[in-house]
């Protein structure tokens, strides 16, 4: 859940068509760095696409055509980078690269031309870019509090104040350590209940849509998005938004605040910061309005949880029966909880954080899940031939979604391909040494105090130095392990690493998967979202076939606080006949 949040000031909006395909491998290094990015900016999401990169692979090279813009960036990034970061590479890439196009993609670009550690500079601003895991788990993990989110709390304290995501250390430490433990088995076993009930909704309104003629044309992703915030609601703070059937002045609210987050993780300049902004600009104005009337909401039922208190230990509070309650939501814990007294605005800020994050993260796992799926026919029908076997026998439980393995697979996969986020975000605190990584400075790399990072999450979970036909969309490579010799320090991938695991993460992975951030600050909601994913999309698959309206090609891709698309994901639902 809390992996979801807006990345960075400097991302640049942009639609970028299906998905890129990077080239692998041996062949990529030995091109040209301009011909590399060119044939890095080919996608291969369906046959015709796989013939226009064949095409393209048999033309000359033809040399990057800079302009005065691009090149009066490059001077400017390698006066900036010739002192404190030391003999760390420098991406000269053309700074046009970042305008129609997801910041992502040209990191990417970079990083097979640079390596896994680079210096990146944006005018006066630099940041370095991480793409490796060994380098990924000394920052997140091994020196995790020499770091804090930097620029990405900047961007979200006026919206999440001090929730998990934006807070500083100290109150990081107090906030964790009473929010793990809500997230607790029995809780679970009743979010389950939720995420089912919710998905049943979702469910009766595309069935009625295509009572008449069997079948219809939907905006999958939109109602993707009004289940996860009908879950969120219902599962965090007791409010059901109902978003399925109807629209509310508070969903309205939510989803502006929503909008505002992603304008401000895709805008240079913050703005927003300047004086009487609030009141001259219109968005800033209707921001402030919609933040208004989430927080009065949150607010009633922060008061309403705290005159029917209950409290007690968090052993017994784990241990309740929540099949007899009628207020199962993380809220109603938090506030039960003996010892963990916090003012409403702590509250406030926390279920704030998990209502932005949590429901974008889902949102998006399960729209490009059935991108995926839907351009993969005989994966659709080995994933609906294991949940109409595995769903047969009445309700969905915890117990019957570990059977879901190949389900499961699927929205793994989908997050490999597309994380949410693409970027993790940190500034160091104190001086640091990263390592080098595979095939970097041997040395490692000095990193001075307020440095700026990006741990490029989309880089390490298509590297083709730790992934095999990393943008190939293959659900049973989780399956099986993975280990190179030649890679010093990565222990590889191994699905038996953690035992009893319900989805692999940083672990199995060794931190070349990180689809919920890694270390103390990884995501609380993880299996939250998750197992809310892996219901919603058993569900639609038992009832429905799935089709694109159109080519994959037409599927736009825009990112701010989550790679989604420009459009909507509109898919053709046929009622399965079973």
């Amino acid at each position: 859940m809390a992996g979801a949040a807006p990345t960075t000031a400097t991302l640049l909006p942009g639609p970028v068509a299906g998905s890129p395909s990077p080239r692998t491998g041996s062949m990529a290094s030995a091109l040209p760095a301009s011909r590399r990015r060119r044939l890095l900016a080919v996608r291969c999401q369906s046959t015709s696409v796989d013939k226009q990169q064949q095409e393209q692979e048999q033309e000359p090279p033809k040399p990057k055509q800079r302009n005065l813009l691009d090149n009066a960036s490059n001077l400017l990034t390698n006066f900036l980078s010739g002192g404190s970061l030391g003999a760390m590479p420098v991406a000269e890439g053309a700074v046009t690269d970042l305008f129609g196009k997801p910041l992502f993609f040209s990191l990417y670009d970079w990083f097979i031309e640079h390596g896994s550690v680079y210096k990146l500079a944006f005018g006066p601003k630099s940041f370095v870019v991480v793409s490796d895991p060994i380098v990924a788990r000394h920052i997140l993990r091994e020196n995790a509090f020499c770091y804090d989110k930097g620029v990405l709390a900047e961007i979200l304290k006026p919206i999440m104040g001090k929730g998990l995501i934006p807070a500083d250390l100290d109150t990081w430490k107090q906030r964790r350590k009473v929010i793990t433990p809500g997230f607790h088995a029995l809780f679970i076993e009743a979010m389950v209940r939720i995420f089912t009930k919710c998905s049943e909704r979702t469910i009766s309104k595309l069935e009625e849509l295509t009572e008449s003629e069997g079948q219809v044309i939907v905006d999958l992703e939109a109602e993707f998005s009004n289940l996860a915030l009908d879950i969120i609601g219902l599962g965090v703070f007791n409010f059901d938004f109902d978003s399925v059937t109807k629209e509310s002045p508070v969903i309205k609210a939510v989803y502006g605040t929503l909008f505002e987050a992603e304008h401000r993780s895709t805008f240079y300049i913050p703005y927003w910061n300047l004086p009487f902004t609030k009141w001259i600009v219109p968005r800033q104005r209707k921001f402030h309005s919609d933040l208004k009337v989430i927080n009065d909401c949150l607010d009633n039922l922060i008061k309403n949880a705290k005159e029917t208190r209950q409290e007690d230990d968090v052993e017994k509070l784990q241990q309740r029966d929540y099949s007899s309650l009628k207020d199962v939501s993380l809220l109603r814990f938090l506030v039960d909880m003996r010892g963990a007294d916090v003012d409403d605005r702590q509250l406030r800020d926390d279920l704030m954080t998990m209502l932005i994050a949590g429901h974008e993260t889902t949102a998006a796992v399960l729209t490009w899940s059935v991108f995926l799926l839907a351009q993969s026919p005989t994966k659709m029908r080995k994933a609906q031939a294991e949940v109409d076997s595995v769903l047969s026998n009445g309700a969905i439980t915890v117990d019957t979604l570990k059977k879901l393995e190949y389900i499961k697979l699927i929205i793994l996969e989908a997050l490999r391909l597309y994380p949410q986020p693409p970027l993790l975000i940190r500034r160091s605190l104190r001086p640091d040494k990263l390592p080098g990584g595979y095939n970097g400075a041997k040395e490692g790399y000095e990193i001075p105090v307020g440095t700026d990072i990006f741990v490029s999450i989309y880089n390490l979970h298509r590297s083709p130095y730790f992934w095999d036909r990393p943008n190939e969309f293959e659900p049973e490579r989780f399956s099986v392990p993975k280990k190179d010799e030649s890679i010093k320090g990565w222990s590889g991938f191994d699905p038996n690493r953690s035992p009893g695991a319900m989805y692999p993460n940083e672990i199995i992975a060794d931190f070349a998967f990180l689809p919920f951030g890694g270390g103390p600050r990884k995501c609380v909601g993880d299996q939250f979202a998750l197992l809310e994913s892996t219901v919603a999309l058993a569900m639609l698959l038992r009832k429905f076939d799935v089709e694109l309206r159109g080519s994959p090609d037409e599927v736009e891709m825009v990112t701010g606080a989550t790679i989604h698309t420009k459009n909507g994901l509109w898919c053709r639902l046929r009622k399965r006949r079973t």
